[in-house]
């Protein structure tokens, strides 16, 4: 991790292990919580899912894509559970999902191997072509916008923004614990 160099605004405080907040650090968090915020509203508007999903050729609704991109990167189908951690939604909320996705065919339950009880839910090969139409539409709008980016812009852009994420998530994961 990159340190400022030593002054006294941002010394080590006595009883802590990160430097002492500026003002001009505010001020940046201020802002990056308003870039934040933004982004999230333009990412989570139905107007813009129904042109993705339009270009995509994908009839899906807005709150199943995160599901169905979760399952794209899965490793393995996985519980229902499981999905609601992950997504950090009450697991009611996924069982309605999953239902939904069953019906247009994109998810399908299989048997659980560890447990003839339970069940695990897979992407279908028609919901494998639906995230991969989604991202590809997803990823060209973003090339469209950060077409006078440089190289060198979009990949520090990339890695601060992972960084940014696996942060917020270690943040997450250190309260629950408490």
């Amino acid at each position: 991790m990159r340190r400022s160099p030593a002054t006294p605004e941002n010394d080590l405080d006595a009883d802590a292990e990160t430097p002492a907040r500026t003002s001009v650090d505010a001020d940046h968090i201020a802002e990056l919580e308003r870039a934040l915020t933004r982004i999230a509203h333009m990412l989570t508007r139905a107007r813009r899912h129904d042109r993705t999903a339009a270009e995509a050729g994908v009839e899906v609704d807005r709150a199943n894509v995160p599901l169905l991109r979760l399952l794209a990167e899965a490793d393995e189908p996985l519980r229902l559970g499981e999905i609601a951690a992950r997504l950090d939604v009450e697991a009611p909320h996924v069982t309605r999902q999953v239902q939904r996705l069953e019906r247009t065919g994109f998810v399908t339950r299989v048997p659980d191997p560890c447990d003839r009880r339970a069940q695990r839910v897979r992407l279908t090969t028609a919901g494998a072509d639906a995230v991969d139409a989604i991202r590809a539409v997803g990823r060209r709008v973003i090339q469209d916008c950060l077409s006078t980016w440089t190289f060198e812009d979009l990949a520090a852009l990339a890695r601060l923004n992972h960084r940014m994420v696996d942060d917020f998530l270690s943040s997450a994961d250190d309260q629950q614990t408490r």
